[in-house]
């Protein structure tokens, strides 16, 4: 039997660990503990966690620059995908709790709302990078697999204008996400 190396051990606990997110807002969820606008409350929330792992995953490459351990290039396409989770629960609860599935609501927050169509881009992008991110895709792409895998930059910029056209007066969260991605995209622009 083959022995498990650290990075196999360690998504054993980093895998549930990205769960617990989701474990504490079903719970919210069951404990009407969502505040007064729940469906608000929910939708926000899965958004912010789309956005703290979409930044986590940014993270990684930074990190490795930093600690010299080239396996945690090992966790990105993990991170990369509970981005892609977080961000679908995100448009569904939107959907169902917000919209309750009126299709004609939809087309009419589309038209007065832009920042939900420069969200849906960004998910559009997460949906194209999760579908791409198997070994096999990767050997069918070849090197269009890593041109197509830089659009998690553009994701994440209007993942974050999303956020940002989103509030009505405190823009200090989206900016704050905003400023540590661009810290993220300068640290790997550093040689």
């Amino acid at each position: 039997m083959k022995k498990m190396d650290w990075v196999a051990k360690s998504k054993l606990v980093v895998f549930p660990a990205c769960l617990i997110p989701l474990a504490l807002l079903v719970q919210a969820v069951l404990t009407n503990n969502l505040g007064p606008d729940p469906a608000n409350t929910l939708t926000r929330d899965l958004g912010e966690w789309a956005l703290i792992f979409l930044c986590g995953g940014l993270a990684i490459t930074p990190m490795r620059k930093f600690t010299g351990v080239n396996k945690l290039i090992r966790f990105r396409r993990m991170i990369g995908l509970f981005t892609l989770f977080y961000a679908l629960l995100h448009i569904t609860a939107y959907l169902a709790f917000m919209l309750a599935w009126d299709w004609a609501t939809l087309a009419e927050d589309l038209y007065k709302r832009p920042y939900i169509i420069v969200g849906a881009l960004a998910v559009l992008i997460l949906t194209a990078l999760g579908v791409t991110s198997t070994k096999g895709m990767m050997r069918r792409l070849g090197k269009k697999w890593a041109k197509l895998h830089k659009l998690v930059y553009l994701s994440a910029g209007l993942a974050v204008l999303h956020f940002l056209w989103l509030v009505k007066s405190d823009y200090t969260e989206p900016v704050t996400y905003g400023s540590v991605i661009v810290v993220l995209l300068l640290v790997r622009l550093k040689k």
